[in-house]
């Protein structure tokens, strides 16, 4: 399906996505929409013929378990809601620990990567397999960006990725700037990458912006677009004509006139690196033919065994193995335990502190009540706490966790503060919410407690 080119939807930005010109289609992450609802803005685009795609961030189908059947159905239910040609989703695991590890389950409130191992490549295809099942439209995985790799990996990003497709078919979202993260952190060339992987199965891009600090990219989503990001999307426009390029920004958020200008960046970019017998001045440039059979990576790593069409159900071991390398790294990362063997341990300190980071971020925008009754020391006592709390649940959960934690260390010291944060967490942590007349009451004593 031709998508062309479009921009991540996010309610901070509805406004301007909808006043854009140009714009054929958007993104919206799934775990932010209801699944029996949408927003006015994505309803008056629909209405304009604007497609919408969904686009997953928690089912951590790089992960030991099987995808959360929970999980799917409401990947399912937003994307028949949207009317969707496909879903997306991520070649990550989010969580560890449960059953298979017989320890606490955690979560990493982020994308981490998968080892590009043959163990992990079996898991990951028999998840993608069961996602693709359950689903009612096409998937499409998208390559995340790192700051850390496995130690004894056997094949690379592009093999890993060809091999992914050919095994289940799946699409791909090449997102051009987590290759450049990739380039900048791990050493990993992007041209190899797009070389060794099947571009003809790439069903869009993204690009996003990013920042550099003391020699690690971090691919913040909140910084314009940089040249090198562009360069990674002219050489991929170079082999391959996207049926879509989509421009991601999840905070910072700039005026429309430089969103515009950002997607205008793109579409010089594509025009200019589309090779001179796709490109005319009348008319948008035509799809390349798909590579041969013959131009496919070559796979060289040493494998264990030949890959059938129907493998059957991976081998309990192998889900065993990678649920103890996957708990043992998300538990460095969270909760200071030892790191595993052959890690960097200075990139997974630079990991453990983004992680943590982006807990207080996201904590911050799903209760901004808490920076606001906190104040300053807000971001510093949550990272306290993080250092020595894993989250376990959703950031919902995590926020309450927080807050809780604070009264019974006997903060705010500011008793005023106390009383809201008290109030605040009382609202919220109970079985069920409470009364109308009981949040009257309440609203009421807040207004007097803060005279």
């Amino acid at each position: 399906m031709e998508l062309g080119i479009g921009i991540g939807w996010r309610p901070e930005i509805a406004a301007e996505v909808e006043s854009l010109s140009g714009i054929d289609w958007v993104e919206a992450v799934a775990e932010n929409l209801c699944a029996d609802h949408l927003p006015d803005s994505l309803v008056r685009l629909r209405e304009r013929g604007v497609t919408v795609v969904p686009h997953g961030v928690a089912l951590g189908l790089g992960g030991a378990d099987r995808p959360d059947p929970d999980r799917l159905a409401g990947l399912a239910a937003r994307a028949e809601l949207l009317g969707a040609p496909l879903v997306t989703e991520h070649i990550a695991f989010v969580r560890a620990g449960g059953p298979l590890t017989a320890s606490p389950k955690l979560e990493a409130g982020h994308l981490l990567p998968v080892p590009r191992t043959w163990d992990a490549l079996d898991v990951l295809c028999e998840n993608v397999r069961i996602a693709q099942d359950s689903l009612p439209v096409p998937l499409a995985l998208e390559n995340i960006a790192a700051l850390i790799t496995w130690p004894g990996e056997e094949l690379t990003e592009g093999q890993f990725l060809a091999e992914l497709v050919e095994r289940t078919g799946v699409r791909l979202l090449i997102d051009v700037a987590n290759l450049h993260t990739n380039h900048v952190n791990l050493g990993q060339d992007p041209a190899k990458a797009l070389d060794e992987l099947p571009v003809e199965a790439i069903a869009y891009v993204h690009v996003a912006g990013g920042v550099e600090k003391n020699g690690v990219w971090h691919d913040t989503h909140a910084h314009p677009v940089s040249e090198p990001v562009l360069e990674v999307l002219a050489e991929l426009r170079s082999r391959v004509d996207p049926p879509g390029v989509l421009l991601e920004r999840d905070d910072a958020f700039p005026p429309g006139a430089e969103l515009a200008g950002e997607l205008d960046a793109i579409r010089a970019t594509l025009w200019k690196a589309a090779p001179p017998a796709d490109a005319g001045p009348d008319r948008a440039v035509p799809r390349k033919a798909a590579p041969s059979a013959d131009a496919g990576p070559d796979r060289t790593a040493p494998r264990k065994a030949t890959p059938t069409a129907d493998p059957g159900p991976v081998p309990a071991g192998t889900r065993d193995r990678t649920a103890v390398a996957q708990t043992a790294l998300l538990s460095a990362l969270v909760a200071g335990t030892p790191a595993p063997e052959g890690f960097d341990h200075r990139r997974l300190r630079v990991q453990s502190r983004a992680l943590a980071a982006k807990r207080a971020d996201v904590v911050a925008k799903v209760a901004p009540e808490l920076p606001e009754i906190l104040g300053d020391g807000y971001r510093a006592a949550f990272l306290a706490y993080a250092g020595s709390r894993p989250m376990s649940g959703g950031y919902r959960r995590d926020a309450l966790d927080f807050a809780e934690h604070v009264l019974i260390a006997g903060g705010p010291a500011d008793p005023v503060a106390r009383r809201r944060l008290t109030y605040w967490w009382q609202d919220r942590s109970g079985t069920r919410p409470p009364r109308r007349t009981t949040r009257l009451v309440r609203a009421a004593r807040a207004v007097l407690v803060g005279k």
